[in-house]
């Protein structure tokens, strides 16, 4: 699976018309950037979405992250991805994950792994595609990462440190694909930065599979309560001039990430974050990074 080195995780589309999505995107692909992640938080289908970002552009790889696996059965999950591998050889990655509001008494590994076993074991008649269904998996402890390098293609991570990247290399083993989402915030004020970048973290520190999460990654109930401390807050998003940010993010690589999805925050709903996807596409080189392991 090759998305080169870089891509870019947006939400921006949810809050834009679809002319506007299909003109930004465009840049996206005339600027270099290979990879698209896009979401399934804010009422946009997730395959319908995919779609429509795949029909207005050429060559861009559009990469669900994620797929909520209770939008939608399984059944339904495999033929929409069926389709947009047959439409778009190659150009499309199902990523899957649990997502959505907490479920009591659900396990989120048996969850997943039971949703896998359904769809490997669908039998319809639409055509299968000469391009198979590449598959990642939504992935942070141990048990889903193991999942994710014996089911899927690799394993898609978010909100993550650097410490917890070469953890999760270290379980997927050499061959397993690693995708990693990073924020990003093109600000040096520190007291402006840390105070958008909180802004941005503050539902995260809600919820608690992502609390447990970030425990996990060795942050204590200081760290985690007040709007993250400083070191929490630096360590989920890379803030500062461009060549900062670039090289922070490029630890992840160092790490053992194939590659990283960058999300820019700091852009109001309804606003593009194009300028600053412009910015990345100078200081990086979208295109002309490889991630293959």
């Amino acid at each position: 699976m090759d998305l080169g080195t870089f891509g870019i995780y947006t939400f921006d589309f949810e809050h834009q018309p679809a002319a506007r999505i299909r003109d930004s995107v465009r840049e996206l692909e005339d600027l270099g950037w290979r990879a698209l992640w896009i979401p399934e938080a804010l009422g946009r289908d997730a395959f319908t979405h995919a779609g429509l970002l795949l029909a207005a552009t050429r060559r861009l790889t559009v990469v669900n992250g994620i797929a909520r696996i209770w939008s939608r059965e399984a059944r339904w999950t495999h033929g929409s991805a069926l389709l947009l591998a047959d439409a778009y050889p190659g150009r499309h990655v199902l990523g899957l994950g649990f997502g959505g509001e907490p479920r009591p008494g659900v396990r989120p590994l048996a969850a997943m792994s039971a949703y896998l076993d359904e769809l490997d074991t669908i039998e319809t008649p639409n055509p299968r595609p000469k391009t198979p269904v590449r598959r990642l998996l939504a992935a942070y402890g141990p048990k889903m990462l193991q999942l994710a390098r014996d089911r899927a293609a690799g394993a898609h991570t978010y909100h993550v440190n650097t410490a917890h990247t070469a953890q999760a290399r270290e379980i997927l083993g050499p061959h397993a694909f690693l995708a990693v989402e990073h924020a990003v915030l093109f600000e040096t004020d520190p007291v402006r930065a840390r105070g958008l970048a909180r802004e941005h973290l503050r539902g995260y520190l809600r919820t608690p599979y992502n609390l447990a999460k970030f425990r996990r990654l060795g942050y204590t109930d200081d760290d985690l309560s007040g709007g993250g401390s400083d070191r929490f807050v630096d360590d989920l998003v890379f803030w500062g001039d461009p060549d900062t940010v670039v090289r922070k993010l490029r630890g992840h690589v160092d790490a053992g990430a194939d590659h990283v999805a960058v999300q820019v925050i700091g852009v109001r709903p309804g606003e593009s974050a194009l300028p600053h996807w412009r910015t990345l596409a100078d200081a990086l080189p979208p295109g002309g990074e490889s991630a293959g392991r």
